[in-house]
């Protein structure tokens, strides 16, 4: 397959998840899979195996492979503030998180990244019982914690 026709298929994708919400007001449950795809895309990463456990993708930097697990949260119009992100296993092995956000057309509009110190700090703050337990960071947190990758900063 070629990256024409996946993006071809995520773009059709794209369109029936949006056709879902419509008519459902739920969503379809592909946020994910068009993070990972963008993120790849964007920042030209390398896609980890599939089930590759702990990490979404790789890249080469200053010599060597870093893998990044790639997180991916849909922000609609009227979405409440405190939206948190999934899961991130500290038992596993990876160096960076990615934060993909998606608009309501799932359209990528910012990434961030933050290192595993930031994310481990993050996580094992006191006083919420979703961050301490199930490794849940909201969106804001990330934010404060990472760096935004994409779009680049214009000078």
């Amino acid at each position: 397959m070629t990256q024409d026709e996946l993006d071809q298929i995520l773009i059709r994708a794209k369109e029936i998840a949006q056709r879902y919400r419509a008519l459902t007001g739920r969503p379809l449950g592909i946020a994910g899979e068009i993070g990972e795809h963008e993120a790849v895309r964007l920042l030209n990463l390398t896609r980890a195996p599939v089930r590759e456990a702990g990490f979404d993708a790789t890249r080469r930097r200053n010599g060597r492979e870093e893998r990044l697990q790639i997180k991916t949260r849909c922000l609609l119009p009227k979405s409440k503030p405190g939206q948190r992100i999934g899961r991130i296993d500290l038992q596993k092995p990876w160096e960076f998180v990615l934060l993909v956000l998606l608009n309501e057309d799932f359209d990528a509009t910012a990434i961030y990244e933050a290192d595993r110190p930031a994310v481990e700090g993050a996580l094992m703050e006191p006083g919420s019982k979703a961050r301490n337990e199930r490794g849940a960071l909201g969106v804001a947190k990330f934010r404060a914690i990472g760096r935004k990758l994409w779009p680049p900063s214009s000078i």
